[in-house]
């Protein structure tokens, strides 16, 4: 993909002077695609050395971990940087915020987590397909203290958690059910409607345990220096994993995007693919500059992203790599709760595999 991408580049190059100022994206105010698709239709064919067309891209994604793997990206869109794909990007606090514009087309591609993809994939008739893996694990069990090492300890123990119905409850579950662990008899799970709660209740308790999200656990960390990560989900559902045969990961976020989209702009789609790709290389190679840009685009400030991107897992898996453990994933989430993953667990044709 990248010779690919590369010749794509040194064609459009050719043509900076109209880039310059061709950046805005179109108005998501009309129907889902009708703007796109009436402005794209009739485009002639780019002839021999086949430059890309220009393409404007809604981008969505979360402010935590998806966010902050693309800032350089973003960085570069607002430099005119991004060749012939122009962005227009929004960060979104929760996932309820973006599912109902990405299914009218008003976000192209999307960050969005990994059970919300497959939900969405059926929800919309296969309408939408995964690009990548973007963020593995970003889930640790934090302690008031230090009698949590390892998951039997935390039998006859209340659990902080947010994210009940979702990710985190069944990344909970896996974990405690495949180290002997009943849920609903061997712990209490105190179920808060938001990460910021979980970090409170943890503060004002002693003997306190929360399982919190990165960068949610590293602010619980800052403001007390008495707290410490005791356990990585992501270690303890891979070893379970293993365990049980399977190479599934924890799989946190994904980016998907429209079918559509990507069917009617695949060298765009390619384009992006290498951008973020770059971007979020760049995020975990330059922790301190990417803090800087994660404050300036308004995610977290520099300071807790500076500490929490080593622990945030930050990735970016495709192809059958990502199909591999993206789909051992949601077989496990499938077999606790099939509605977790919108009713069945997705075909083939939900992953995108570059042709």
């Amino acid at each position: 993909m990248k010779k690919k991408i590369i010749s794509l580049l040194m064609a459009t190059a050719l043509m900076a002077t109209c880039l310059v100022g061709c950046g805005s994206a179109a108005s998501s105010e009309d129907g889902p695609t009708a703007e796109f698709e009436a402005s794209k239709e009739n485009e002639p064919v780019a002839e021999e050395a086949h430059a890309a067309e220009d393409v404007d891209i809604n981008v969505a994604a979360l402010k935590g971990p998806t966010a902050m793997g693309m800032v350089k990206l973003m960085a570069e869109s607002d430099n005119g940087e991004t060749a012939t794909n122009h962005y227009t990007f929004t960060i979104a606090a929760a996932p309820d915020e973006i599912t109902p514009n990405l299914i009218q087309g008003n976000y192209d591609i999307a960050a969005v987590p990994a059970n919300l993809a497959s939900v969405l994939f059926n929800k919309t008739d296969g309408q939408m397909q995964v690009l990548a893996i973007n963020t593995l694990g970003v889930l640790y069990i934090v302690e008031n203290g230090e009698t949590i090492n390892s998951v039997e300890d935390l039998k006859g123990k209340t659990i902080y958690a947010s994210g009940k119905g979702s990710t985190p409850e069944y990344a909970l579950n896996y974990m405690l059910s495949s180290n002997g662990i009943d849920p609903q008899k061997d712990v209490t799970i105190e179920y808060k409607s938001e990460h910021a709660e979980c970090v409170s209740a943890l503060v004002n308790d002693e003997d306190g345990v929360a399982m919190l999200p990165q960068p949610f656990a590293t602010t619980a960390l800052m403001q007390n220096e008495n707290m410490r990560i005791a356990l990585d989900m992501t270690k303890e559902w891979e070893s379970a994993a293993k365990a049980n045969g399977s190479s599934a990961s924890l799989v946190t976020g994904v980016i998907v995007a429209r079918k559509v989209f990507v069917d009617a702009h695949p060298e765009a789609v390619e384009i992006f693919l290498n951008q973020y790709e770059n971007s979020i290389k760049y995020t975990n190679d330059n922790v301190e500059d990417a803090s800087a840009l994660i404050e300036k685009y308004d995610i977290i400030k520099a300071a807790v992203a500076q500490k929490a991107i080593p622990y945030c897992n930050i990735t970016f898996i495709a192809g059958s790599d990502m199909k591999e453990k993206l789909g051992g994933y949601l077989e496990e989430l499938y077999n606790q709760n099939p509605e977790a993953v919108g009713g069945q667990v997705p075909a083939d044709e939900f992953y995108y595999i570059e042709k």
